[in-house]
This record gives C-alpha cells, sequence and structure tokens, in this order.
C-alpha cells in the first residue's frame, strides 16, 4: 500500500502546487511528504519535480506520471467502492466544505449522528467563506449557498433560500426605513458588506418592478464572515442582505425588521456539489442525502411552514 500512498502523494502535490499543502492535505508532515515523493522518484528513475527553496514545478516526467496516476487513483477507489456497495458496508473519509453559517448552523451538528449510524465513515469538514476549488482541492462534497451560473461539477439542489434586507430597529429608529432599493442609495445608508474572492463588491441585486436591477450600495463595515455581518446588523451598525433562515429568528422576536420591502433580493439556491465520478462512492451519496434531508427539516423549522422539495438539477 506504500506504493498507492506514494502515488496519492504524488498527485496532492502535482494538483496543489506545494509540498507542504499537500502534506496538510494528507494529515501528514512535509518531511514525509517530500520522502514519499523522493521514494517514488527513485521507484521510477526520474525526477518528477523541480524543487528549489522557492517554487515547485512538475518535470515534463512529472506532467506525463500525472495523467496515469490519476487515472490509477480513479481505478481503486471505483473498485473499492463497488466492493462497499456489494457488502452495504460503507469506509474511509469523506472531505466536506461549507460556508461557515451554513456548516455551523446545518451540518457540523449532524454529523457525529452520520458517525453514529456509519462507524467505519470518517467526515473531515471544512469550514469558510471563500470560494474552494472542489477539484484541487480534493473535495468530494461541497455545500453551496448562491446560483450557480455554469459548472463542470455535479449539483443537486437541496432546497431554494429567498433572501432579505434587514436592520435593527435602533438603526431605521436613527437612520430612518429605507422603502425600497433606490433609498438605499440616495439616503446614503449604512450597508453591510460581504467580501470574499470573487465576490460583486458592493453591489446587491434586487427585484424591481422592472426587473432585476443593480444597486452600488457603500458602508462602513465589510467581513468576509457572515455572522460577523448579521452580529454588526444586530448592534444597529447597518442593513445585511441575507437569506431568510439565517435571521428568521432575530425577525420573529424583533431583533431585526424586514427592509426596502418593495424591491426585495433575489432568491438564492442552497446545493451540493460533487465530481461525478465521486458520486458513484456510496459513502458520499450516503453523506450527502443525511446531510441534505437534515438541512431541509432545519430549514423547515426556521421557515415554520412547509420542508422544501427534493429537487435535482439537470446536470
Amino acid at each position: 500500500m506504500s506504493y498507492v500512498n506514494n502515488i496519492r502523494m504524488f498527485v496532492r502535490v502535482y494538483e496543489l502546487g506545494s509540498m507542504s499543502a499537500a502534506a496538510r492535505d494528507q494529515r501528514t508532515s512535509p518531511a514525509v511528504a517530500s520522502a514519499r515523493i523522493s521514494e517514488l522518484e527513485k521507484h521510477l528513475g526520474v525526477r518528477l519535480f523541480n524543487r528549489t527553496t522557492r517554487s515547485l514545478q512538475p518535470t515534463e516526467n512529472g506532467r506525463i506520471f500525472f495523467d496515469g496516476a490519476r487515472r490509477v487513483l480513479e481505478a481503486i477507489e471505483d473498485a473499492e467502492a463497488a466492493v462497499m456497495d456489494v457488502t452495504q458496508n460503507p469506509r474511509g473519509t469523506i472531505f466536506a466544505s461549507a460556508p461557515l453559517g451554513i456548516g455551523r448552523r446545518f451540518i457540523a451538528p449532524h454529523v457525529p449522528a452520520f458517525k453514529d449510524l456509519y462507524s467505519q465513515i470518517d467526515v473531515r469538514l471544512r469550514l469558510s467563506d471563500r470560494v474552494i476549488d472542489v477539484v484541487a482541492e480534493g473535495i468530494d462534497v461541497a455545500f453551496h449557498l448562491g446560483l450557480l451560473e455554469d459548472s463542470t461539477l455535479k449539483v443537486k439542489l437541496i432546497a431554494d433560500c429567498p433572501r432579505l434586507l434587514c436592520a435593527a430597529p435602533a438603526y431605521i429608529a436613527r437612520r430612518g426605513m429605507p422603502v425600497d432599493g433606490a433609498a438605499l442609495v440616495t439616503d446614503r445608508h449604512d450597508c453591510l458588506n460581504l467580501r470574499f474572492p470573487g465576490a460583486k463588491e458592493f453591489q446587491w441585486t434586487l427585484q424591481t418592478p422592472d426587473g432585476p436591477r443593480r444597486f452600488e450600495i457603500s458602508g462602513p463595515f465589510e467581513s468576509d464572515d457572515g455572522d460577523v455581518l448579521t452580529g454588526w446588523a444586530l448592534d444597529g451598525r447597518g442593513i445585511v442582505l441575507k437569506p431568510a433562515f439565517e435571521v428568521a429568528d432575530h425577525l420573529r422576536a424583533g431583533r431585526l425588521v424586514a427592509v426596502a420591502k418593495k424591491t426585495p433580493p433575489l432568491p438564492t439556491q442552497l446545493s451540493s456539489l460533487s465530481q461525478h465520478r465521486r458520486l458513484k462512492d456510496p459513502k458520499i451519496r450516503l453523506f450527502t442525502d443525511f446531510i441534505a434531508q437534515k438541512i431541509r427539516e432545519e430549514l423547515r423549522r426556521a421557515n415554520d411552514g412547509p420542508a422544501p422539495v427534493d429537487e435535482h438539477s439537470p446536470k
């Protein structure tokens, strides 16, 4: 198995472009990662990477070997998945990712229950509001909040998610109630901005009588953590754009109120993303379906309405 592990390490170093990043991904040290690559190079009799203190680049032999090595690992994964399907005894490790708020509220609390049902499956959950490269980072399933214009991944819709603009009563008392998106701009309201790589910064797309329209908003506060924005809104610091489920409790308790209701934000979607071939693995299907059902139950409770239907995209 050590040769397979060496190949697996090589593939992750190649994909991530870093020995230390691959070591973290494989839950080992950079020294062990380097030793595995050296052992593989010795076995093959060729150099796979050109290494300096500042950079690591694959050689021509490394680029040639990568395609075959990846196919070898995929074949092993497919064979293991087929055996697990027959024995109905799934095992192994699942690497999952999610935005911070979604992960903390809807996924992390249910991972232990999943582990109780499937004791031989381990889950490695990574939470971040940054954009995740599912393929490059070796993610088996990513839970994504937002509309996907195009994707080479398998997309499974979990739920449609209405959104709204809201603020604390203290903010409205101080600055007034904006009736629509135009008022946000003309009255220079303090809007709380979510900043992350790839975000359309300082623009909110709202529904108007003439169709969707982008409004150039501004404000003194921004963060890459959506929960931080909610905290600032509760503190009366500005207006926040949020999925309804994230602020439902605050709205019911009167800690936040909806604003600019004449021009609500466009709804968004909560989906799971996987590489097509990964869904052949029964453990990934089990985990994705288990978490999707738990999310729908949570959304039903949060919205105090019927559970969202189980729909699938045509991808």
